[in-house]
């Protein structure tokens, strides 16, 4: 048997020709790399978008309103159909609604050495859109202050050009939570009741200045007009700010929201095809590596058709031809999955070093349905070979 097997080897290796095995093995690793690179790609890609390290706790929360035309500057407000319509949708995840002040308010510093007077308008939102963690939040009418939650941007603002300007000190947040504000009220009749007020955080989310819930509640009831309380605009959490299905709906609903949040949402059409087309470019390699393989392994046994029909009258058996042919193949078939496995990891390795430094992170290893997807197509080949070669076999002989 030994000896067979020998004699087998020699007049296979004699009949294939090392080039066209090369070029085979060849064309099935190029292949191999494409099809695992497409299904790691789409990996990453899904990280990448729903990722927990890539999550933007800023960019995931739009601040929604209608957007203002010559037909609807005294009736810009949202109905509740039009937010129930917006809890609906796919991309959404949670819908808060921004409660108005309806009384005029004004703050002031308490401080002489600190004069600092302006008209101010307050909103209120839900607790669970704050990006504000503070033990200070709470509000009835036995506090001691009113808490106020501030924009970042408006600190920035005072430091770099009012206070520049009226010759005033700049100040940090730490200064700025410290301070004790007057801030006034008005009723119906314009008579101000002043109350004492702090600020206790600083949004990066919301771009306004932002009171309690309790607070407001109490404030409209007592000092604010009678006047319509439909909100004019809602925040929204979801799940991609990018996804171009909520970009597209804004549009056609005629709202609008931070513009630099949705931009990306026209690459994100150009980055799906992208990595659809490189799916499907390596998946049509792949078959045509796999039917190629398949070809040089008949042209193999039709090369050597005569002399294996001589060492089949001497005694070797279709079912022993077969059995040495895929022994002879196979190894090579997976020396070609374990390169392509190796190269992909290098690959993600290497891609991760380089998104890490700008701040993106994918994972060092690949993925499961990476390892699942080599897998699979090594049976899909060993399955595939076996299949012709007893076919080829039972045929010639």
């Amino acid at each position: 048997m030994k000896g067979l097997n020998i004699l087998l080897r020699k007049l296979i290796k004699t009949g294939a020709g090392r080039i066209r095995f090369a070029m085979a093995m060849i064309g099935l690793s190029v292949a191999m790399v494409l099809i695992l690179s497409a299904v790691q790609l789409q990996s990453n890609y899904n990280e990448l978008l729903h990722g927990s390290a890539n999550k933007d706790s800023i960019a995931n929360f739009l601040v929604i309103n209608k957007i203002l035309t010559d037909q609807n500057l005294k009736n810009a407000t949202l109905s509740a159909t039009e937010i129930d319509d917006m809890k609906a949708q796919s991309f959404t995840d949670a819908v808060g609604i921004l409660s108005s002040s309806r009384f005029k308010a004004s703050i002031q510093s308490s401080s002489a050495q600190f004069p600092f007077y302006t008209d101010i308008a307050f909103e209120s939102v839900p607790d669970s859109f704050l990006d504000v963690n503070t033990q200070e939040w709470s509000w009835d009418e036995s506090s001691s202050f009113v808490p106020i939650i501030v924009p970042g941007m408006f600190l920035d603002i005072y430091n770099f050009q009012f206070s520049l300007s009226q010759g005033l000190p700049q100040l940090t947040r730490e200064v700025v939570k410290m301070i004790f504000f007057q801030v006034n009220l008005y009723d119906q009749n314009g008579t101000p009741h002043t109350m004492r007020g702090r600020v206790v955080g600083f949004s990066d989310r919301i771009s306004s200045l932002l009171v309690p819930q309790s607070f407001m509640d109490w404030a409209n009831n007592r000092y604010g007009s009678a006047g319509s309380s439909a909100p004019s605009r809602i925040i929204i959490r979801t799940k991609d700010a990018g996804d171009p299905g909520l970009a597209t709906y804004l549009k056609e609903k005629k709202l609008s929201t931070d513009q630099d949040k949705t931009r990306f949402s026209r690459y994100r059409q150009v980055v799906d095809l992208v990595v659809k087309i490189s799916g499907v470019t390596g998946l049509l390699m792949l078959v045509f590596a796999i039917l190629i393989f398949t070809l040089f392994i008949q042209l193999t046994i039709s090369s050597c058709k005569d002399e294996i029909k001589l060492l089949l009258t001497l005694g070797a058996s279709p079912k022993q031809l077969l059995f040495f042919l895929m022994r002879q193949f196979f190894p090579s078939n997976l020396l070609i999955i374990f390169f392509s496995v190796a190269t992909v990891c290098t690959l993600q390795y290497l891609a991760h070093l380089f998104l890490q430094d700008q701040e993106v992170y994918i994972p060092v290893y690949i993925s499961l349905p990476t390892l699942l997807t080599a897998f699979v197509v090594l049976l899909f080949i060993w399955t595939v070979n076996f299949i012709n070669m007893r076919k080829y076999i039972k045929i010639n002989y």
